[in-house]
């Protein structure tokens, strides 16, 4: 446990990582930091999962483009490795913001 909160920290701490939206086969929507976006599985640290959008947020590149509005369900950051990725969008500094931030609409 302890190794893997270090290589956590280490990841963390690598200002090499990108900031990226991933969905799946399986229709998940996850956004979180990466230092590699390439193949089927993609770990993730502080990955947040969009349980649901509005509208307003104009789908998936809306999540990627703008980020997630007041009106939004995103779960709390976890390290995971996606699997069965479909595909990766950068996301832009605008949205990064939008994701710390956390929005779950009552």
């Amino acid at each position: 446990m302890v190794q893997q909160q270090q290589k956590d920290n280490n990841m963390k701490n690598n200002t090499t990582l990108t900031p990226v939206l991933v969905t799946t086969a399986h229709r998940g929507v996850f956004f979180g930091y990466t230092d590699d976006y390439s193949g089927d599985t993609i770990t993730l640290q502080d990955a947040r999962m969009a349980i649901y959008w509005s509208a307003d947020v104009k789908g998936c590149f809306g999540l990627a483009s703008n980020g997630p509005s007041k009106t939004c369900r995103i779960g709390p950051p976890v390290t995971i490795q996606v699997r069965n990725v479909t595909a990766v969008a950068l996301v832009s500094d605008e949205a990064v913001k939008a994701w710390e931030q956390a929005p779950w609409a009552n």
